[in-house]
């Protein structure tokens, strides 16, 4: 018989079951019966339910080209530069949409945002100096193996390990069955974001619950960009206030940040939370195309098999999550964003 689990415990799976890339955070709806489609199901019907869908892959598409870009600015701004840039913008535009209310919160709101916002800093610093080491689609997969191990953990299923043990292997392939082969520094920044995801999905969980909307969020993000601006500042200096350089930097919040959170909380309206966790376990392949794209970062075959190896694990654990039971539908939030991230 389970033994009964405390309350951070089951914020923790709740949140694992709608596991993304930390980049943007919007509120989990589960679908309504009706707006499930069955076999019997006029075309139609179907093609209204492939949306949501779509919304959400669109929403991946942008979050991991918006970092192939970021990547591209690296060289201008250095890896803290992108950060503080992209969080600062990124902040600027959910604080005039979202316009939260300073005032009426606790300390323990406070407490959580300031926590929340903290990890969101973290989190993006540490991916982008994984990305600006190793390649992006190797960068993303070692990062989701951070959610993957809070799922893991807090499911305390036997099976687990099996989707565990999977996502191992994936990561020594990988590494070539060691990390030499990728930059070691890099391949540690990246399982550092991992771990900062698996808290962010944490802190974006209770923030949630504690602010209206994306009030948290945008809360977060400025506290977030005001812990990384200093350090962007000292990396890159004036270079921060390139004309060239802000507009890529506008992008880069853009696609990893507004723009995949607006469609995702279009998506959630009518997509139920297991379904969009399991699309967002697509998110390393969505990065390794970006990368090969527009970065020309090519994949072995090795390499594409490591990360095969990885998003099924992902996929594996969501699903052992969900089947524990008939669980209440989800609203907690879901992303600041992936990638970085989080990213």
């Amino acid at each position: 018989m389970e033994e009964p689990r405390t309350a951070a415990a089951v914020d923790a799976v709740d949140a694992a079951a709608v596991v993304s890339l930390p980049e943007a955070t919007g509120s989990v709806q589960a679908a309504h019966p009706g707006d499930s489609t069955g076999p019997g199901q006029p075309a139609g019907a179907k093609r209204a339910a492939l949306g949501p869908v779509a919304l959400v892959v669109a929403g991946g598409l942008s979050v991991q080209f918006g970092a192939a870009i970021a990547v591209l600015l690296m060289p201008r701004t250095g890896a803290l530069g992108v950060v503080s840039l992209r969080l600062a913008l990124a902040a600027i535009v959910l604080l005039a949409v979202c316009r939260p209310a300073l005032r009426g919160h606790s300390r323990a709101d406070w407490g959580t945002v300031i926590a929340f916002g903290a990890v969101l800093a973290a989190m993006n610093c540490l991916f982008y100096q994984a990305a600006d080491r190793i390649p992006l689609g190797a960068a993303v997969t070692l990062e989701v193996i951070g959610p993957l191990a809070l799922s893991v953990i807090v499911s305390r299923r036997l099976v687990n390990l099996l989707w565990a043990g999977l996502a191992l292997g994936g990561v020594l392939l990988l590494s070539g069955g060691g990390f030499d082969r990728l930059d070691p520094v890099g391949t540690a920044y990246a399982l550092g974001a991992g771990a900062m995801w698996a808290a962010y999905i944490v802190f974006s969980a209770r923030t949630g619950r504690r602010f209206p909307q994306a009030d948290g969020l945008a809360l977060a993000m400025a506290i977030g960009a005001l812990l990384a601006l200093p350090l962007g500042i000292v990396e890159s200096g004036s270079k921060l206030l390139v004309p060239s350089t802000l507009g890529l930097a506008l992008a880069v919040a853009v696609m990893s940040s507004v723009l995949p959170y607006t469609l995702e909380l279009l998506a959630l309206r009518r997509l139920p939370a297991p379904t969009f966790a399991v699309l967002m376990s697509l998110e390393p392949a969505i990065a390794a195309t970006a990368g090969f794209l527009v970065l020309h970062q090519a994949l072995s075959a090795t390499d594409a098999l490591a990360i095969a190896l990885v998003i099924v694990a992902s996929m594996g654990a969501i699903r052992t999550q969900i089947g524990r039971g008939n669980p209440k539908p989800s609203r907690k939030p879901t992303r600041e964003p992936a990638t970085e991230e989080t990213l």
